[in-house]
């Protein structure tokens, strides 16, 4: 097994709470089969990656309403309150990362799918942020996970090797890319399971 001397962390998922949920539970007045059904058929998880892959909220929120018409309250408010969206750190993911800066013998970096119009807000939130030596933010770069050229983007920014590169991302599929390419990549479930993923690659705490 080669040396880990890097390790990349997704953010949303792994180290910030995100969940639109959390504002059409109150627009929806506590209805969760409506919350589902809008984040479901409206304003869609596909139709979000667009704008963390450079899309402005504008375009795409103008783009929605001539779409579904007779939703354009309920469309306009996803952006509108984007900021309620977020949840909070994830804090024993950030208890992690600050182990990890403090015992200082990886490199840290992050790699997000996250539009560059709201990425702002969350660094000025998330003092934590300024653990990494560099953070790749998708929206900034007009390309996303799971495609490998953001993952080659990545390495060749920062000069960094796959191989000695290991990946934390929440979704599976951007796990695999990351895979793809050669880097070792873990699938975020828990703290825990991240503690003995990392332990099992020789990475201590």
């Amino acid at each position: 097994m080669s040396k880990v001397d890097t390790i990349i962390f997704d953010l949303g998922g792994v180290l910030i709470d995100w969940n639109p949920k959390y504002v059409y539970r109150e627009v929806f007045n506590g209805d969760e089969e409506k919350v589902d059904w809008f984040l479901d058929t409206i304003c869609t998880m596909d139709w979000n990656v667009a704008q963390d892959a450079g899309r402005t909220f504008s375009d795409a929120t103008e783009a929605l309403i001539k779409e579904y018409p007779q939703y354009e309250e309920w469309i306009r408010i996803y952006y509108d309150r984007w900021e309620d969206m977020l949840g909070g750190p994830i804090q024993d993911s950030v208890v992690l990362l600050n182990k990890l800066k403090e015992i200082n013998t990886h490199k840290l970096y992050a790699l997000t799918n996250w539009s560059a119009e709201s990425f702002p807000v969350a660094l000025k939130r998330y003092s934590f942020l300024q653990h990494f030596e560099g953070i790749l933010v998708s929206g900034e770069e007009n390309m996303r996970k799971p495609f490998t050229e953001i993952y080659e983007l990545m390495l060749s920014r920062y000069q960094l090797s796959a191989n000695s590169t290991v990946f934390i991302d929440d979704n599976l599929e951007n796990v695999m890319a990351a895979r793809a390419i050669g880097m070792k990549a873990i699938q975020y479930k828990n703290s825990q399971q991240l503690i003995n993923e990392l332990n099992y690659l020789r990475i201590q705490f």
